[in-house]
């Protein structure tokens, strides 16, 4: 098959409907959009949520919760990326960011605990789950909180 001789697949291709060209076409005069009315306007219809004039479900539902403007975003790092490091190796979040592990600091770094640690490390990090600090303290590793 070459270049020129591409052509979509039968079906799948349909020809634009022409609508106000003529009554002999099926929708000319008023192009299928009835007599007078709002859907017959340009721009006709109703915005989205309008219920016909009731009161919209979004505005019967109460409001709840709210935003914290004092929350703090961790990046998150599981166990299991650690291993990657050589043993007896200190790891700061600057490490972490420059190897890839994190893409951006955000609020500190959390280690968590998924996976398992098989290598003797000192991690620094701004907060450690149980889990994390219990794996890398077995491991032979320290926890640092900064």
């Amino acid at each position: 098959m070459k270049l020129h001789e591409l052509q979509p697949a039968p079906g799948s291709r349909k020809k634009a409907v022409r609508v106000g060209r003529g009554i002999g076409s099926g929708n000319g005069k008023t192009s299928g959009r009835g007599q007078k009315g709002q859907n017959a306007r340009s721009g006709g219809g109703v915005r989205l949520g309008f219920e016909g004039g009731q009161t919209p479900l979004f505005r019967r539902l109460p409001k709840r919760g709210f935003t914290n403007i004092n929350r703090k975003e961790y990046a998150v790092v599981n166990l299991e990326k650690l291993n990657r490091f050589e043993d007896g190796t200190e790891v700061t979040p600057e490490l972490l960011l420059e190897t890839g592990v994190i893409s951006k600091l955000k609020s500190g770094v959390k280690i968590l605990g998924k996976g398992q640690i098989e290598k003797k490390l000192t991690v620094k990090a701004h907060k450690f789950s149980a889990s994390a600090k219990e794996a890398i303290e077995a491991a032979g590793g320290k926890t640092e909180v900064i």
